[in-house]
């Protein structure tokens, strides 16, 4: 597997997560009234292959209207992306004076990741013009994360199993190594042991434990109950949250 090893991260990337995040500016250079009302971005979780695409979106105003838009993207490390083709701006309808401006990335692990350093915290960097001449540059006017895709597996035995008799859970937390193309265990981690009851639609927590070597996770309760267990995992900043399908355990 070839990888581009470049400073700039040549973007389109699916945004999972969806959910946007506007982000004061923590630096903005201008002249005149243009401002930026909001800017809309969703998190991007990424496996080990495939290009994935997401859309920033802009939203900018001036007395005059908005003549269009720049957006660059700017991670940890070497992390910097810029957008597959022009950015597209549009005025709000029933008020020329605001526009939305859209601009696509797209990011591929393959290509565009030479290694993990490049998870984390990613800002959105704008510069608006307006139709007067007025213009605003804007640094960190947004933010998202990118984030290494995880899986979590569960297994319950014996199954079935007596009342009052222990029940061994079992599992493992991966998620997206970039370096090797691979799912790699994620250790250290606090995960969340769940457990919902044959004849409830909730789960409840039971226990956290940390997950071990290549991202084991191991623990034992008694069986009470027919119903389903599973493994929550909570997220950190560079890889998402995930849960583990239930796995039935029939106590007799």
């Amino acid at each position: 597997m070839r990888k581009r090893m470049t400073y700039a991260v040549l973007a389109t990337a699916t945004a999972a997560a969806l959910g946007g995040l506007a982000a004061p500016a923590a630096h903005a250079d201008g002249s005149g009234d243009t401002t930026i009302t909001k800017v809309a971005v969703g998190n991007a979780v990424l496996g080990t292959s495939g290009a994935k695409t997401f859309t920033v979106s802009v939203t900018a105003k001036d007395d005059s209207g908005i003549q269009g838009a720049d957006v660059y993207l700017d991670g940890p490390s070497y992390g910097y992306a810029t957008p597959a083709g022009a950015v597209k701006c549009a005025a709000e309808a029933g008020d020329p004076t605001t526009s939305t401006c859209k601009a696509t990335f797209t990011l591929d692990p393959q290509v565009d990741f030479i290694d993990n350093s490049v998870a984390g915290r990613w800002y959105a960097n704008v510069w608006i013009d307006a139709k007067d001449g007025d213009y605003l540059s804007a640094d960190k006017a947004g933010s998202f994360a990118v984030q290494r895709a995880a899986k979590l597996t569960v297994d319950a035995a014996p199954e079935p199993v007596k009342k009052g008799k222990t029940i061994t859970i079992t599992g493992a937390l991966t998620r997206a190594n970039w370096e090797t193309g691979t799912f790699a265990g994620y250790t250290v981690q606090p995960v969340t042991l769940e457990f919902r009851k044959a004849d409830s639609s909730t789960y409840t927590a039971v226990k956290t434990v940390k997950s071990g070597s290549r991202g084991a996770l191991k623990t034992t309760v008694k069986a009470a109950q027919d119903g389903w267990f599973r493994w929550n995992f909570a997220g950190t900043s560079t890889t998402p949250p995930v849960k583990a399908g239930g796995d039935y355990v029939d106590v007799k």
